[in-house]
């Protein structure tokens, strides 16, 4: 089985996502650091197999141009300053995010109860909960892989997993328990291979409504739960 996830969010999203949650100033964006983040989360979509459109690949383009741009030396004159490289990014960035604040006004609208765009907020058992984007997903997802041992990136292993059983594994967990975080179903896994299979198995049981990932703050651990019991008790 071969999961094909399409995410909604686009390229300006995942650079607000790195800005805010390394808490960087949008007017000073560290370029080289915001680089390498974009690429990586870049590497990790196509190796999960993510559908990654094309906008991706011209802002990765755009960003490595700016950087080569802020490492040519800067040419004194008594004209006006040169315009800096990122000028034109940050007015991107925050004609998007007001764009994005105007349709989550929209929508909240709408649906009264939703207040966020990109992260609905619920509310079960008197806590607030936020669902986590894709974005949080494969920040886990990095930080799990950081976790495996260096040894078992040079272990041949055999193909003992498949998502459809992990899939089954995971629903399985959830009859016995309300809730599991993220951090605590990659830990159980044995190999970088089954954190692999875990973490799809996990994007198409999101895909298939089955379940859902929360977290009680931004940025903060990611929760996995069924959805028909977190929506039963709202």
């Amino acid at each position: 089985m071969k999961v094909r996830l399409d995410i909604f969010e686009g390229p300006l999203d995942l650079l607000l996502y790195l800005i805010k949650k390394d808490h960087v100033d949008v007017y000073d964006i560290p370029i080289s650091r915001v680089v390498e983040q974009y690429l990586e989360f870049l590497e990790l979509m196509q190796i999960l197999d993510i559908n990654v459109a094309s906008e991706y690949m011209v802002m990765a383009a755009t960003l490595i141009n700016i950087k080569s741009k802020m490492l040519l030396p800067q040419e004194k004159t008594e004209e006006a300053p040169q315009e800096d490289p990122r000028d034109e990014l940050v007015r991107k960035l925050l004609e998007y995010e007001k764009f994005k604040e105007a349709a989550g006004y929209l929508k909240e609208k709408e649906q009264e109860r939703l207040k966020y765009l990109s992260r609905p907020q619920v509310e079960r058992k008197g806590e607030p909960y936020f669902e986590a984007s894709i974005f949080d997903l494969i920040s886990a997802f990095k930080a799990a892989l950081k976790e495996v041992p260096k040894d078992v990136f040079l272990e041949v292993i055999k193909d003992e997993f498949t998502i459809e059983e992990k899939m089954h594994d995971i629903l399985h967990v959830l009859v016995e328990q309300e809730k599991i975080s993220l951090s605590e179903l990659f830990s159980r896994a044995r190999s970088k291979l089954e954190i692999i299979v875990c973490f799809l198995a996990i994007l198409e049981l999101i895909r298939l409504k089955e379940i859902v990932a929360i977290q009680q703050d931004l940025f903060a651990a990611i929760m996995i739960t069924r959805s028909q019991t977190l929506y039963s008790s709202l």
